[in-house]
């Protein structure tokens, strides 16, 4: 839902019909819905015969804790998907500092019965003394804390996202399927199958994953045309 975040904003529910429509399974939320409670989201999703395979959030932590978790419950799903920034990873304390709150944060979930996901970006597969970010992760996150693998971000970061994919294995139930120019700091995507992506190898790893997740943070062209292009393209080739 954050590839049409626009059009949401404009037509909630007509442009959740017209998702169903492409034959989408489902969508992730992505913040909170623009003027509907998350009940009323919701509802106009299972209407729409889809489900919410996930849910961009905050991390369940802090005076909100409860509500956010409350609000993945509201929309029926498992997976509180969240990240942190660029500025975030600069040096080695603080991506073990970042892993101890992410283990916090997995470990609230647990309790409520709900799972954390962590979303990255191309700056986890760039070096911090020598050493890729998410190697460094890897070591401190507790296995409770899981992974959307944005396989387009992974290579933009200059690693292979099949090698990635292996290594982290069964803790990657969400992959996000993108592709565009591979160029760092370029948010302008493409459809699936129309960039620099070889998405096969990457289908290949994806037997055991629950969800096969679109998203184009933006796009040049049409974005529902594009979210159309890339369900006809991951429904042919995955």
């Amino acid at each position: 839902m954050y590839s049409v975040r626009a059009e949401l904003a404009k037509d909630f529910k007509g442009v959740i019909e017209k998702i169903a429509s492409f034959g989408y399974d489902g969508v992730e939320f992505a913040g909170g819905p623009p003027g509907l409670s998350f009940n009323q989201c919701a509802e106009i999703v299972r209407k729409a015969g889809l489900k919410v395979s996930s849910a961009h959030m905050p991390l369940p932590l802090g005076p909100n804790k409860n509500l956010i978790m409350d609000n993945i419950k509201l929309l029926g799903c498992e997976y509180i998907v969240s990240g942190k920034g660029q500025a975030d990873y600069k040096t080695a304390d603080m991506i073990k500092k970042n892993c101890d709150e992410f283990n916090a944060a997995a470990a609230e979930a647990k309790k409520s019965g709900l799972k954390l996901a962590l979303h990255n970006h191309w700056w986890e597969f760039e070096d911090i003394d020598g050493v890729p970010v998410y190697k460094t992760m890897l070591k401190h996150l507790s296995s409770d804390v899981l992974f959307e693998v944005d396989t387009y971000w992974v290579k933009v970061g200059g690693k292979d996202p099949v090698s990635v994919l292996k290594e982290i294995g069964n803790r990657a139930p969400l992959f996000h399927i993108k592709d565009g120019s591979g160029v760092k700091g370029d948010f302008n995507m493409k459809a699936a199958g129309k960039g620099v992506m070889d998405f096969k190898p990457i289908f290949n790893e994806a037997k055991n994953v629950e969800w096969l997740i679109c998203e184009l943070d933006a796009c040049a062209t049409d974005m529902l045309e594009a979210v159309k292009e890339s369900f006809d393209y991951i429904s042919r080739n995955k």
